[in-house]
């Protein structure tokens, strides 16, 4: 007789209300061994189907929970306790692997099936981002406003109303765009998503060389001063406004603002000091000169991170960067999504590469060494340095939020230049991220050369 391990004794070792384990992954692969029949699951209880697909889906393993996810498809196709997660995990499967054509099929079937219930309400949000991804903005466009309008106080209602403003700019809608940017500031007046529609605004601005348009946004954002939880700062918008003036001609008054900026600790002063010509930097002297410096940005894995890094042409100093960030250098490291490791890779990722790495019969517990860690993660990272043509702030971003969507960035940036691209970054992880990795490799510049040897 099939004996089928209880949802509860599962649970036991590994609650749903924690990030997903390798034991759990184990238990879960060791029972679909025990348990197929001629290679073939057999038909469990739905919950116990869907606890298995989300155990293979938290490890980025989506083949494998597409295959409990179907059972649940063919064997409880009425059950509305697991249908709606199924159908919304298979289309977030495929959307993670980029193949947003099937992602929008099954997301079409949860919002037409079960549009009410919190799935389907993510599924429509979820939609309109796979257009985004698709380059089809008018149908973006259209998704988020039916959000508007079916779920007006829906979870997603502000990031709707923001990413609608977005979708029909790149259509080149512009004055639907402003008439939304308008809508938003109104509703959400005195909220975070009031200044993030104005930054929107600003960037489009930007976008289309209305350099005075710009500087009356850019003043606009500087007078309500309110930049708490706001995907912007007031750096940012100073040194936005610094380059439309710029632009327009008003080159000293571009220079007196890109001077206000210059002692700020922001990611910008930095920038702000390219502007100006200054070589040097009076901040990070200073953090050069402190006794906590080597402490708070050490070398550790020098021999794995120089080595790797020399045979991929990578500047040691960028791993390392991207390392105190993703794991503060703890190879034990795991993240909710299942990224693993020193460089915090996922299996998904590193299948891409271990051949290459030399290691054909890679498993994802070997993640946690630091040797194969690093060496799978330069690789992956020089390969982002050919895509993105040596921009530090894109191979950045995209490490973090995906190569399409630091593509798409990019290719919204105009000018090309670093601090444009770090306001078109559409997640708030993404660019926090980028900012922090970015400040990591200035100080690791200056505290060490290329061989990571102390200056």
């Amino acid at each position: 007789m099939l004996r089928v391990i209880p949802i509860l004794l599962l649970a036991a070792i590994f609650s749903l209300s924690q990030t997903p384990n390798e034991q759990a992954l184990i238990t879960v692969r060791q029972l679909d061994r025990n348990q197929s029949i001629n290679g073939q699951l057999p038909t469990l209880p739905a919950s116990e189907h869907l606890y298995r697909a989300e155990i293979y889906s938290s490890n980025r393993l989506f083949s494998e929970a597409r295959k409990h996810w179907q059972k649940i498809l063919d064997n409880y196709p009425q059950d509305e306790t697991v249908m709606p997660k199924t159908l919304f995990g298979i289309a977030r499967s495929y959307m993670w692997e980029k193949d947003y054509e099937k992602a929008i099929f099954y997301f079409d079937k949860l919002v037409r099936d079960y549009a009410y219930t919190k799935e389907g309400r993510e599924g429509l949000a979820f939609k309109g981002a796979s257009l985004v991804r698709l380059s089809r903005h008018n149908e973006a466009a259209q998704v988020y406003e039916q959000y508007i309008r079916m779920f007006p106080f829906g979870e997603r209602i502000e990031s709707s109303h923001l990413n609608l403003i977005d979708a029909l700019r790149e259509a080149k809608r512009y004055e639907e765009a402003k008439y939304w940017i308008e809508q938003t500031t109104k509703r959400f007046s005195g909220l975070p998503t009031e200044i993030n529609a104005l930054h929107a605004d600003l960037r489009m601005q930007i976008y289309r060389e209305n350099w005075e348009e710009a500087i009356k946004v850019a003043n606009k954002l500087l007078t309500l001063n309110r930049f708490k939880d706001s995907m912007t700062s007031p750096e940012e918008v100073l040194y936005l406004k610094a380059l439309a003036l710029d632009k327009s001609g008003r080159k000293s008054e571009a220079m007196q603002i890109y001077s206000s900026i210059l002692n700020s600790p922001s990611y910008f002063s930095e920038l702000a000091q390219k502007k100006l010509n200054i070589r040097g930097n009076t901040k990070l002297s200073k953090i050069k000169k402190s006794s906590n410096s080597i402490s708070e940005f050490p070398t550790p894995y020098r021999i794995e991170v120089t080595r790797n890094a020399k045979l991929q042409k990578v500047d040691p100093r960028f791993i390392l960067a991207i390392m105190k960030q993703e794991s503060q250098f703890k190879p034990s490291a795991r993240s909710p999504v299942g990224a693993r490791g020193l460089l915090q890779i996922n299996y998904e990722t590193a299948l891409k590469y271990k051949d290459n790495a030399g290691y054909p019969n890679l498993q994802p517990e070997d993640l946690y060494k630091p040797e194969i860690n690093i060496k799978i993660a330069t690789i992956y990272i020089a390969k982002l340095f050919k895509e993105f043509a040596d921009f530090y702030e894109a191979v950045a971003a995209s490490y973090n939020g995906g190569e399409d969507n630091a593509m798409r960035w990019l290719n919204r940036s105009n000018p090309r230049d670093a601090g444009v691209f770090i306001a078109e970054i559409g997640f708030a992880e993404t660019k926090n991220y980028v900012l922090k990795v970015m400040n990591n490799y200035r100080i690791y510049k200056d505290l060490y050369d290329e061989n990571l040897n102390r200056k």
